[in-house]
């Protein structure tokens, strides 16, 4: 659950950030908004949540 709040934390500051200083406007920016929601409900939702969390792991098992 913490990967999945971090990752949506995340996501929202880089689309905030592409909105006010990128070429990302507000259609764009809704459109990407409802592609989450309808993948969340497909059949590759599991798939996509599994590869997100391997990669957090992954990502926190780097040793500096």
């Amino acid at each position: 659950m913490a990967v999945s709040i971090s990752a949506v934390v995340l996501l929202a500051i880089i689309a905030f950030l592409l909105i006010k200083k990128g070429g990302l406007n507000a259609g764009h920016a809704i459109v990407c908004i409802l592609l989450g929601f309808y993948l969340a409900s497909s059949s590759i939702a599991p798939t996509i949540s599994q590869a997100t969390s391997r990669v957090a792991e992954m990502i926190a098992g780097i040793k500096f």
